[in-house]
C-alpha cells in the first residue's frame, strides 16, 4: 500500500488551514491550537516547510509563518517533497546511485519510472487551493497506459 506518513498529512492540514487567510500571521502555538495538532509535531513541520520555500518564517515578537505564495501556486507534489522526499513508488527514480543492485539490468524499471511521472504529474494538477475545501465526489474517467478507460470514484477505493 502506498501511504503518505502522518508528518505529511499534518502538512496538509497546517497549510490547508493557513491557505484560509493566506496574508496572516499566524504563530505555532497560535496553528497547533486552531488546527488541534500537536504542538511539538507542529513546529516539525512548519520548520521543514519554512525551509522548503513553501512557507515564509517571520521571526521576533510579533513573528509567525505566512505562505511563501498564493495558494493556486503550491502544488501537492512540493508539499509531500518538502515533507517526505521525492515522489516515487520504487527507489529507482531519478538515476539515484546505489538505490537498487539491480539497476542495470531491471527489465521494469522504466515501467516504473512511467507510474512515477504519472503520479508526479497528477500531484502537479492539485493544488493547495484544491486541498483546502471539499470537493463533491465526482467520478472521472481514467486512462490506463494500454489506452483502456477505466471508471474511478474517490469512495470506490
Amino acid at each position: 500500500m502506498i501511504r503518505i506518513t502522518k508528518q505529511t498529512d499534518y502538512g496538509v492540514v497546517l497549510l490547508t488551514h493557513l491557505a484560509q487567510e493566506p496574508q496572516r500571521l499566524v504563530t505555532t502555538p497560535e496553528l497547533a491550537e486552531e488546527t488541534q495538532l500537536p504542538l511539538p509535531m507542529a513546529s516539525k513541520i512548519l520548520k521543514l516547510l519554512a525551509r522548503e520555500g513553501v512557507l515564509d518564517s517571520h521571526r521576533g515578537a510579533k513573528g509567525g509563518y505566512t505562505l511563501a505564495r498564493s495558494p493556486r501556486e503550491i502544488t501537492v507534489t512540493e508539499i509531500i517533497s518538502a515533507l517526505e522526499g521525492p515522489i516515487a513508488v520504487t527507489e529507482c527514480i531519478d538515476d539515484a546511485p546505489g538505490a537498487c543492485d539491480y539497476t542495470a539490468f531491471c527489465p521494469v524499471r522504466s515501467n516504473w519510472n512511467q507510474i512515477n511521472l504519472a503520479i508526479r504529474q497528477a500531484l502537479d494538477g492539485i493544488t493547495l487551493a484544491d486541498m483546502t475545501f471539499p470537493l463533491a465526489e465526482t467520478k472521472k474517467l481514467v486512462t490506463l497506459g494500454s489506452g483502456r478507460g477505466m471508471e474511478w470514484s474517490p469512495s470506490a477505493e
